[in-house]
């Protein structure tokens, strides 16, 4: 079967960049049950961009198929051989270059929070939708993580009776140290007012959006913990941005109102990069944290019945299976290619003809996010629960 090769270019080339680079070295790595081979699309890497030369030494160095290498991103909207590029770069960049990406006809997989603001997100949006033609999809792994992914499939089946409560969240731990040198993350005018919200909320929010528990109303909770840092010379200076937030919101879906806890947090003690969901019903609940990345706990009910937890170690049962086996454990390397294969197909054979049903963050969802954190700042500055507007009402 002939193999459609997606050429690539990567714009940013720091952490999240050479994640993704390293995904396609592992793309062997996945096949088609269906046919038992590999995959019938692949993509390949061959242009990078950076402001800094020396970030791009790692891509030239390591992939061979990297032909274009330039600090102009414009050198690779011009590149008339790149179908689509991944984008990871500050906050404050998301708007001109999605825009400028999404205008030289070249499909965009985007960090979040797909702009700084929700003005920024709104410009991003038009020109989405002037370009109805190519696919944008906002970056977030953690939902092909396999008990995730099987939480994302109960999820349509409407198992959980009525709902009693639901909560997610994403934390880190790495902040709680007050000499960790402050970086842009800190930095209103690069970050943007959202703090911890628009860096981590979009992996908090994927889910629940995608099952269409939107926030009607929210009232948030956000703290700035560690005010002051030391810069590149030692002096101590101020963090202008949230350190944690919780959003006690309400959902109104399906007939059904229940609350829903969200939080993004960079100083949790403990925590390692966790991202975890719990969904309390009537009839069925859930529980999964990366913390244990094998560890699903599900809670079946009938009235009448015992209330005992389950326990099942799942290993990898990937959305995209893959040459791995089954006993063993998968890892965030694993989700960001299981994400960028969900991406490759959509582009490919289009949402109806995907080997699995799940697809990436949609900019309808990332618009969503932004009126939930735009809504929190305002119930911050207020000290009131605040009724969203727009699409999230």
């Amino acid at each position: 079967m002939p193999r459609r090769i997606i050429h690539f270019g990567i714009i940013g080339c720091g952490m999240m960049g050479r994640e993704f680079a390293s995904a396609a070295a592992r793309w062997a790595h996945l096949s088609d049950p269906r046919t038992g081979q590999g995959l019938d699309f692949m993509p390949r890497i061959t242009a990078v961009c950076d402001t800094n030369p020396a970030a791009m030494a790692w891509f030239t160095a390591n992939l061979d198929s990297v032909t274009l290498a330039s600090t102009d991103y414009h050198d690779l909207l011009a590149d008339p051989s790149l179908d689509a590029i991944y984008c990871a770069v500050p906050h404050n960049l998301h708007a001109q270059l999605y825009v400028d990406i999404i205008r030289a006809g070249k499909h965009l997989l985007g960090e979040k929070p797909f702009g700084i603001d929700k003005a920024a997100n709104e410009a991003i949006n038009a020109t989405i939708a002037d370009h109805p033609g190519l696919l944008v999809r906002c970056s977030s792994e953690f939902p092909f993580y396999p008990p995730a992914y099987r939480i994302a499939r109960w999820m349509g089946e409407d198992r959980f009776g009525q709902i009693i409560e639901v909560e997610a969240g994403f934390w880190h731990s790495s902040d709680l140290d007050p000499g960790k040198p402050i970086n842009w993350k800190r930095r209103v005018a690069i970050n943007g007012e959202y703090g911890c919200m628009g860096d981590l909320g979009m992996h908090v929010v994927h889910l629940p959006f995608r099952a269409g528990w939107y926030p009607r109303s929210v009232r948030a909770l956000l703290s700035n913990i560690i005010t002051h840092r030391p810069d590149a010379q030692g002096e101590r200076v101020p963090c202008e941005t949230w350190d944690n937030a919780i959003l006690a919101t309400e959902v109104q879906a399906g007939g059904q109102t229940f609350p829903m806890l969200l939080s993004t947090k960079r100083i949790a003690p403990g925590a390692a990069n966790t991202w975890f969901i719990r969904i309390m019903g009537t009839e069925f609940s859930v529980e999964y944290s990366t913390a244990r990345p094998k560890t699903l706990r599900t809670l079946p009910y009938t009235p009448g019945g015992p209330q005992a937890w389950h326990v099942e170690e799942m290993g990898y049962t990937s959305a995209y299976p893959a040459v791995t086996g089954s006993i063993f454990e998968f890892g965030f390397p694993d989700a960001i290619l299981q994400m960028w294969a969900a991406f490759c197909d959509e582009l490919v054979h289009g949402r109806d003809g995907m080997q699995q049903p799940f697809t990436c963050a949609t900019p309808e969802e990332a618009a969503r996010s932004h009126d939930l954190f735009t809504a929190a700042l305002r119930s911050q500055a207020t000290g009131q629960t605040v009724v969203l507007d727009g699409p999230a009402s």
